[in-house]
């Protein structure tokens, strides 16, 4: 058994998930200011997720989820995943992000598993509140090690894939670690650094 952990947000994704639902409130560049310094570590993740989601009060539910089913692929996503399930990997999303976006993606993708946050909403419209099992820096990390045990795979059989500060903690547990476009201070700690936005360069390495 071998185990693919993918980011979503610019890594399955091409463009960050939040940034999409605040540019329905003319609030993507605020938005996006707090997620890029949360990227590069400058900013304790969880406490960027609250104040980010906090701005998205009052925004429809039924926008949310529509544009959670149209954010873009990365290009080679599909073609990715389907060659390493071809080739005897478990194909998982962890998300920082929101689930109405994982999940259209594990389904177009043939994922696994998504594991990513929810949105709370009321009435129709978002609350500003959030949880999940992606909500601080540490939660990849955390989480891949429970998937490790739970299908018996190795660090040596596990293959990482991201882009920011937060995914981090899930590098510590892998001997394949990709920086895809990502962060200096992911590239430290990755052993493949591709810098162009195609995905399928990750099958030439492994």
């Amino acid at each position: 058994m071998k185990l693919a952990v993918f980011d979503f947000d610019s890594t399955l994704m091409d463009g960050e998930t939040i940034d999409f639902f605040a540019r329905e409130l003319g609030l993507e560049e605020q938005v996006a200011t707090i997620t890029e310094k949360a990227m590069q570590g400058e900013l304790d993740f969880f406490e960027s997720l609250i104040t980010r989601v906090k701005l998205l009060k009052g925004l429809e539910h039924r926008k949310v989820i529509k544009i959670g089913r149209e954010l873009p692929l990365m290009p080679g996503a599909l073609e990715t995943v389907t060659k390493l399930k071809e080739d005897g990997y478990k194909v998982v999303c962890f998300s920082g992000g929101f689930r109405v976006g994982t999940e259209p993606a594990k389904e177009k993708l043939g994922l696994d598993a998504d594991f990513s946050n929810i949105l709370h909403q009321k009435d129709g419209f978002l609350t500003g509140l959030v949880g999940g099992e992606m909500m601080f820096d540490y939660s990849k990390g955390e989480m891949i090690q429970r998937i490790q045990r739970l299908l018996n795979v190795s660090r040596t059989n596990t293959l990482v894939v991201g882009d920011g500060a937060n995914d981090r903690s899930m590098f510590k547990f892998a001997d394949t670690r990709v920086a895809f476009c990502a962060k200096e201070i992911l590239k430290k700690e990755a052993n493949i650094i591709i810098d162009t936005k195609d995905l399928t360069q990750i099958l030439t390495h492994i």
